[in-house]
């Protein structure tokens, strides 16, 4: 770092992005990405016109958008804030909702303590149970803003929508953050609550289930006054945080909604399968309603088996998390890609003396 960082960033310890190497052709599992392109709907949006208003702003209200999201999702377009990412609404809402300090999970996504230390946020871990479920009864009452990955990462695991309102009733002085990533692969959605909890902000993302990680487009469900916080913040930073190409395209996946609901549902086929032959093989894993799985097996170190699958052209997720060094997390791929990886994974068992 230089000298000119400001002292308070100096100890920053940063999010760490799945790897993107490109020294070879890889079966690329580590970063949960969908393994499907967009709609045809939405790869047929964008025109010659399109292209040229790149002159032009975009829209700073993401209005259009909004709309289709506010229909989808049975709200109103006052609930709806549209982001760079989901990320980008994970970092303002500490911003604005962590005065009192934040609670989440441990183990869950890494980003949540890197937006804490950068806002200067007081949080607290409550570690997951021996069979990485949430300690629900430790979530309630902290008086602390409470952000819940559902279903969480990288387990994979998912409460009810029971857990989120126990949450919610117990919390009613502060801000729950329900992260939903990943909940088009099996798990309730809590966008049903809007408009009976002010305290409940519900945070999706176009990157995993509409296949539109390269896009950076996410948003958020709440009472209108927790978005107009969120458009607050935006409009101090960035007001033209969505560019105009992705607003589009983000309302053709809308229209498009029976693709991406179809290929969730091809994921999650190809997960459970899947599972069947890693369990096979001697594998143990929480029953993932997301879509990758989180998996370990006696005596085949993680790191050992990251390694030996990188080196084979097959990438899945290593955390150095020493809680988490027994496991890796795999996305799930196409069924040939699965394919593959099941393949090199019995072959290393094979090599290790374990089948």
């Amino acid at each position: 770092m230089s000298r000119f960082l400001h002292p308070k960033y100096a100890a920053l310890e940063a999010y760490t992005p799945g790897e993107q190497p490109r020294d070879r052709r890889y079966v690329k599992l580590n970063t949960n990405e969908s393994p499907y392109p967009p709609s045809p709907e939405v790869t047929a949006a964008l025109s010659q016109t399109d292209v040229e208003e790149l002159r032009l702003y975009s829209d700073p209200e993401g209005k259009a958008l909004k709309e289709k999201l506010a229909w989808y999702y049975g709200c109103r377009a006052e609930n709806v804030f549209l982001s760079n990412g989901s990320d980008e609404i994970l970092n303002f809402a500490f911003m604005a909702f962590g005065a009192a300090g934040a609670v989440f999970p441990k183990p869950t996504y890494s980003f949540y303590p890197v937006f804490a230390q950068l806002h200067g946020v007081d949080y607290r871990e409550i570690p997951l149970k021996a069979d990485f479920s949430l300690d629900v009864e430790r979530l309630c009452g902290t008086g602390r803003f409470t952000v819940l990955a559902n279903p969480n990462a990288p387990t994979g695991l998912a409460v009810g929508l029971d857990s989120i309102r126990k949450i919610l009733d117990s919390n009613p002085e502060q801000v729950v953050l329900v992260d939903e990533a990943y909940v088009d692969f099996g798990a309730e959605s809590a966008a049903e609550l809007i408009g009976q909890y002010p305290n409940l902000l519900v945070v999706m993302t176009y990157s995993k289930s509409r296949s539109m990680a390269g896009a950076r487009l996410g948003f958020a469900l709440g009472d209108p006054a927790l978005i107009a916080d969120l458009e607050r913040l935006k409009y101090s930073t960035n007001p033209y945080n969505v560019n105009r190409l992705t607003l589009k395209l983000g309302a053709a996946a809308v229209d498009s909604a029976l693709y991406f609901v179809e290929n969730a549902k091809r994921i999650i086929a190809t997960r459970e399968r899947t599972a069947g032959a890693l369990r096979e093989m001697g594998f143990t894993f929480p029953a993932s309603q997301a879509n990758f799985l989180f998996l370990s097996r006696k005596n085949l170190p993680g790191e050992v088996l990251y390694q030996k699958l990188k080196a084979r052209g097959v990438l899945v997720r290593h955390f150095s998390d020493p809680s988490l060094a027994d496991y890796n997390r795999v996305s799930i791929g196409t069924d040939e890609e699965m394919g593959i990886f099941l393949r090199e994974t019995r072959a290393i068992l094979e090599e290790e003396g374990l089948l």
